[in-house]
């Protein structure tokens, strides 16, 4: 028998589909609701994400998605679903869901919110880090300085992005190459502490953007949240390997 400690179940909140809207030909954005989103009350993070429970064939499978706006005297939540066509499970099923239909949701959990002692802020990643970096540019206050860049395929993918008029957004079009890391090095560095928030495909983040960000710019890692939140060519299953085989050669434990 294991000694290792069990982590505790995360609460589940059945989430009910009340609207669906297409916020360009890669994304769909779901409003929810539920009779009780207590789960949510401590939650301040504008990282907060959730395990949605998706029945499949082969049985349940779990997707990891940002969920904003959540209003619990309303009952309501929104959750953006970036989908590739038929491609995977969880995109289909938002392109496809109508309301009424019902999911399961596993947490919430988190780990970031703005630093508002910060001198600016630093926002990147790709389409699936974009619904956590606008929950974060809607917590800025309006004299807030800094950057915002997002990669997407082509200009077809852009969307309104609402930001303090100190922080700059610019949307990067994928050509094949390292866009986002590229985009970043060549940022003017204003003075004084920078918080970063980067998160998106693992390759570009952790063996890209994370050695640029911590070795050349020596910025603390108390001041960086930095994560893949997907890997190019694998399902969320074998990403979570690929996560914890990272981690621990990193640590010396592999």
């Amino acid at each position: 028998m294991s000694d290792t400690p069990r982590r505790p179940k995360k609460p589940e909140t059945t989430l009910v589909v009340t609207a669906s809207e297409d916020l360009g030909p890669g994304m769909v954005r779901l409003r929810f609701s539920s009779e009780d989103l207590g789960a949510f009350a401590a939650s301040t993070q504008t990282d907060r994400y959730v395990k949605l429970v998706f029945e499949t064939p082969q049985g349940p499978v779990l997707r990891t998605y940002t969920a904003v706006e959540p209003d619990l005297a309303a009952g309501t939540v929104t959750i953006d679903f970036v989908v590739h066509g038929t491609e995977g499970v969880a995109g289909p099923w938002a392109r496809a869901a109508a309301p009424g239909d019902s999911i399961v949701a596993r947490g919430p959990g988190g780990g970031y919110a703005p630093d508002l002692t910060a001198d600016w802020h630093l926002f990147a990643g790709d389409e699936s880090g974009l619904p956590a970096i606008r929950a974060a540019l809607a917590a800025l206050p309006a004299e807030t300085i800094g950057y915002t860049l997002i990669e997407v395929p082509d200009a077809a993918h852009e969307q309104t992005l609402d930001a303090p008029a100190g922080v700059q957004v610019a949307w990067l079009h994928t050509d094949g190459t390292d866009v986002l890391l590229d985009a970043i090095k060549a940022l003017p560095w204003p003075e004084g502490r920078v918080q970063a928030f980067v998160h998106g495909e693992a390759q570009t983040v952790m063996h890209g953007i994370r050695p640029y960000l911590f070795k050349e710019r020596g910025l603390p890692r108390a001041d960086v949240s930095i994560s893949g939140y997907w890997r190019r060519g694998r399902t969320e299953e074998t990403f979570r390997d690929w996560k914890k085989e990272l981690a621990e050669a990193e640590s010396g434990t592999a």
